[in-house]
């Protein structure tokens, strides 16, 4: 294309919201980049959802605010959008399209790549198998965080997702192996961005954090960039430069909506809840960008955010996600309103890849007995709980009362974290292990004999350990 005249288009039909629509165009194609010049001088940005013959539809990034149909003109590159990629990236703070949001220069990389990204051939995807450490115990312990993975997390309006999801981004490593963070904020608060940016400051001063904040009030365009630039940069880093990782995007139900925002203005059909019928498609395109690749070094591990309207697990954005990923962290109002941080729901949290990064080799041996062991007693001190609502505490058996103190342990001595604390996986498996010898022997039947007997003897004369400390 270098030498070849650019075209300028100045038959604007209409300005619809964030749309332009361009009538006279011959050969643009879908998702192609446009450079908008407006009457002012000034120049805007956008991409080419639909080609109808002579008609282009082109969603404009910055919005259509001050511009005037018949000053407008615009011109198409011939090809998608791309961005620079590399390490230039790390310790940069950007805003939801990449541009500086720092005072430094723009990002400079040796190469550029687009931002749709390239699907992973099927069959040159290995298996997720090592374990990304978050120095939450309740996330390292219970639903293990395994490399090349997409774990969500789901929330509701008032928990600390956001606070959540800072730490991680700030206390995840992979054991000394070359590793980097990729945090997409979307339709943030100026005060949740500038929590971000403090909370993650020491992670940025080091070069392993790539920093992208789209906030409420920029243009609603942006937020639909924004992972797509994430992940592209990140896709680089790892499968080309060898790091491990960890793409953090919060909050999806503000890209969702943002989606259906656009889509209104397309006047397209809705779906469920007004929700464009694509939005699982769509909600795929950005999760299956994870993974590992055969035959090149580093992973990218992806970790949603989302809140669901109402709590509502059944709402589109939770349900399609629930879909497309291998799990869930859930969290919970009930340890939200008992003073608990974080306040993750064990029962309802899965990692479904967990058994695959946890274990001898990779965590410890005991990490998998124990976590299914502390559920499982978990499970039944909720139904103990749930049994003294209705007959009272005094007709509880000694056994019974025991499982209502294994509730309260768990969440005092090994739930509750401070925000800033990092846990190492011994501190909190030995935390763990606290907490289960909170019951008699006979209820750990999970727990190999050899590991009881290496953490809590049997006393003579007893053979299950019933009436033991």
């Amino acid at each position: 294309m270098s030498g070849s005249p650019v075209v300028e288009y100045t038959g604007v039909r209409e300005l619809r919201g964030p749309l332009v629509v361009v009538e006279g165009v011959s050969g643009v194609g879908w998702d192609e980049f446009a450079t908008i010049a407006v009457g002012s001088g000034e120049r805007r940005h956008g991409l080419v959802l639909e080609v109808d013959r002579d008609l282009a539809v082109v969603q404009v990034l910055e919005d259509t605010a001050g511009m005037d149909r018949t000053r407008t003109r615009v011109a198409f590159s011939g090809a998608p959008l791309r961005v620079p990629v590399g390490a230039g990236w790390l310790g940069r703070v950007c805003d939801g399209r990449g541009e500086p949001a720092d005072g430094g220069p723009p990002v400079l990389g040796a190469t550029d790549a687009a931002v749709g990204g390239t699907p992973i051939n099927p069959v040159r995807r290995e298996p997720p198998n090592e374990p990304v450490l978050t120095g939450v115990a309740a996330v390292d312990v219970l639903t293990t965080l395994v490399r090349g993975q997409k774990l969500p997390v789901f929330s509701a309006a008032g928990l600390p997702h956001l606070e959540l999801a800072v730490q991680i981004a700030a206390q995840a490593a992979c054991g000394g192996e070359p590793f980097a963070v990729v945090f997409a904020g979307m339709g943030l608060t100026h005060a949740d961005a500038a929590f971000v940016r403090a909370g993650l400051a020491e992670r940025s001063a080091a070069r392993d954090l790539v920093l992208l904040l789209n906030t409420a009030d920029d243009p609603v365009i942006e937020r639909l960039l924004t992972p797509r630039i994430a992940l592209t940069v990140a896709e680089h880093l790892a499968f080309t430069e060898g790091r491990h990782v960890l793409v953090v995007m919060t909050d999806m139900t503000a890209y969702s909506e943002a989606l259906r925002e656009v889509s209104a203005a397309r006047g397209e059909i809705p779906a469920r809840r007004a929700y464009p019928g694509y939005l699982y498609s769509d909600l795929a395109s950005l999760y299956e960008r994870c993974g590992r690749i055969r035959g090149r070094p580093g992973s990218v591990t992806v970790l949603p955010v989302l809140t669901m309207p109402a709590g509502d697990i059944t709402h589109p954005v939770p349900d399609l996600t629930g879909y497309i990923t291998e799990g869930q962290i859930v969290l919970s109002a009930e340890a939200q309103a008992a003073g608990t941080y974080p306040p993750v729901d064990p029962l309802a949290s899965l990692s479904r890849l967990m058994r695959k990064g946890a274990g001898a080799g990779r965590t410890r041996a005991d990490h998998p007995d124990v976590a299914a062991q502390l559920i499982a007693a978990l499970a039944r001190s909720r139904q103990v709980r749930e049994l003294a609502d209705l007959i009272g505490r005094s007709a509880l058996s000694p056994t019974d009362l025991r499982h209502l103190d294994l509730e309260d342990a768990f969440r005092e001595r090994f739930l509750a974290q401070g925000m800033t604390e990092s846990r190492s996986l011994d501190e909190s498996l030995d935390r763990a292990w606290e907490v289960l010898l909170t019951l008699p022997r006979s209820q750990l039947g999970m727990l190999p004999a050899d590991l009881l007997d290496a953490r809590r003897p049997p006393p003579a004369g007893d053979a299950d350990g019933a009436g033991t400390p």
